[in-house]
């Protein structure tokens, strides 16, 4: 997922289970009678939240912006479904299994599994989701007249023009044939994008399904005024348990849409939203400390989540010297490539712009969450060793100096890039910084018509492929994601041998492999792995942590204070 100038947490050692059996003991002494649909209405818990960013739909073909992402993964569900540690866990489907040498899968579906009730169906009662409701599901979004971003979704799949290998050899039953081996696949499967969608609603409400969402998640809603209110209430047909105690915990969920950031900061210190996430130059010195943790003044009434992020920040450089700007520019040279990876110093970047959120970009493109501990490739902060690398490469041109580089950014991270712009001026190497509107920078990128890029990666799915896929030679921007024009035919060949394998120690091995390759050709430089911030208020428990940064409000209990 392009995410180039946006401003956007490490694995978190919780996992699902100690969700469930946290759930549990808070249940056990007395949360139960809160989060009760039954009980008295002052009982009833609702959980305050703001979006600042626009929903546009609420339909899951279109769950693109993690706006939209969030509040369908509180409306749909899907086959498989993510644990806290990325790992597949069983959802509709309750088990599945993989054969023809990787190309078949077939997944075994719940029979308890329910479409919300609305007006769409007969009496006004969802109806049991069936294979054959994947099947429409999956062909919709596949659809040329949808027109859906996640179609890429199953390029994969075996198709000859529209037809799709999606099948329903009964009720209980879904077939998925592939073309080639890709082991992946499951982990798309997990996206919002491939939630399941009654052909009824959709008939039914046409264009404005997108508003009038029909799903099987822990909630429904109830209300949406675009850009005022949203209002989700408790599914009381979900399927899913703790032991015998049916989830959502929570009644209702409130969605406000304050635009502003300070805003919506000012109202959660107020105590009038339970949740809030990302941090500011405004106010990031407000509530954190230099070194990333709560202020003092606020450790009595708030609560703060820290997990890494499936989020790279770099700045990419593109590297086919067919392009007349990547030939005439220092870049194509691999000294001047290295020595700019040694002249930045990351840890004082998180220090002083971050307040220490975040891991430095010592590393590869894979974000911090897949990097092991002893890792041996990637640059640390050396001044010394970029200055002679650029030494010898003068001496190598026959030249006195190098002429100045463009960097093209987004104005929202034009500190960052000042901060990049002063360290390499310190090696004496010019960089004038080019500031551009998010929708020109994009078009510029993918298109490369620039040498020096800033970029930022976050994971579509969790999986390494993911970001290496982005250096692939055959995924050449504009049709595909390799946005520097990298080619390297070991680093293709690993590619390919990657996705035919098994998850493995060995195929992480391949993985690692291929990173240390990218910086051995040094076509990026990393800045920094991206963290999660979550706060909330002191009585909210259980928000499960997520490296995709994907909320999940199932599991959380929220404490009535009296």
């Amino acid at each position: 997922m392009d995410k180039i100038g946006r401003t956007f947490s490490c694995l978190t050692k919780y996992n699902a289970y100690t969700v469930f059996f946290f759930g549990l003991i808070l249940i056990s002494v007395g949360f139960i009678a809160c989060t009760n649909p039954d009980s008295k209405a002052e009982n009833r818990t609702v959980f305050y939240i703001n979006e600042a960013n626009n929903i546009s739909s609420l339909d899951p073909a279109f769950a693109k912006d993690l706006a939209n992402l969030n509040v369908c993964n509180q409306l749909y569900n899907g086959l498989v479904q993510l644990d806290s540690n990325l790992a597949i866990q069983p959802a509709i489907a309750k088990s599945w299994s993989v054969s023809n040498q990787g190309k078949l899968y077939t997944f075994c579906l719940r029979n308890d599994v329910f479409f919300h009730d609305n007006i769409a169906f007969p009496a006004g009662i969802g109806r049991r989701i069936t294979a054959a409701d994947f099947v429409y599901s999956f062909n919709r979004i596949v659809s040329d007249k949808l027109v859906s971003p996640g179609a890429w979704i199953f390029n994969q799949v075996e198709h000859q023009t529209n037809i799709y290998a999606f099948s329903a050899p009964n009720d209980s039953t879904f077939v998925i044939k592939l073309e080639n081996p890709f082991s992946p696949f499951l982990t798309l499967l997990s996206m919002q994008y491939c939630s399941v969608v009654p052909f009824e609603a959709v008939e039914y409400f046409g264009g404005n399904f997108r508003k009038n969402p029909v799903g099987t998640g822990p909630f429904y809603l109830k209300l949406w005024e675009e850009d005022a209110k949203m209002v989700l209430l408790r599914n009381p047909k979900y399927f899913e348990k703790v032991r015998t105690v049916s989830l959502p915990y929570l009644d209702a969920v409130n969605y406000s849409f304050l635009v502003d950031k300070q805003s919506e900061f000012l109202t959660f210190i107020q105590g009038k939203l339970d949740y809030f996430s990302g941090i500011e130059a405004g106010f990031k010195d407000e509530i954190l400390t230099e070194t990333g943790e709560i202020n003092e003044k606020y450790k009595h009434k708030i609560n703060l989540q820290r997990n890494a992020y499936l989020n790279t920040e770099y700045i990419g450089i593109t590297f086919d010297t067919n392009l007349k700007h990547v030939k005439e520019s220092p870049l194509r040279h691999l000294k001047f490539r290295q020595a700019l990876n040694y002249a930045i110093d990351r840890e004082k970047l998180l220090r002083y712009l971050r307040n220490n959120i975040g891991t430095p970009g010592n590393g590869g493109i894979l974000p911090s969450v897949y990097s092991p501990e002893n890792q041996n490739y990637g640059y640390t902060y050396n001044k010394q060793k970029a200055e002679q690398l650029l030494i010898e490469l003068k001496n190598e041109l026959n030249v006195d100096h190098f002429p100045p580089i463009v960097l093209v950014a987004s104005a929202q991270s034009l500190d960052l890039m000042k901060f990049v712009q002063h360290q390499l001026a310190e090696v004496d190497l010019q960089i004038n910084i080019e500031l551009m509107q998010w929708a020109a920078l994009k078009e510029v990128v993918a298109n490369t018509r620039s040498a020096f890029f800033r970029a930022s990666w976050i994971a579509d799915y969790p999986d390494p492929e993911n970001y290496l896929s982005l250096f692939y030679s055959a995924n050449f921007a504009p049709s595909g994601p390799n946005y520097t024009h990298y080619s390297n035919p070991i680093f293709d060949s690993l590619y390919n041998l990657s996705i035919e394998m098994e998850s493995s120690s060995e195929k992480q091995t391949v993985y690692r492999a291929m990173d240390s390759i990218l910086m051995t050709d040094a076509v990026i430089i990393p800045l920094y792995y991206d963290e999660v911030l979550r706060f909330t208020q002191k009585n909210i428990k259980n928000i499960p942590p997520n490296p995709m940064n994907l909320l999940n409000l199932k599991f959380v209990l929220k404490e009535n204070i009296i």
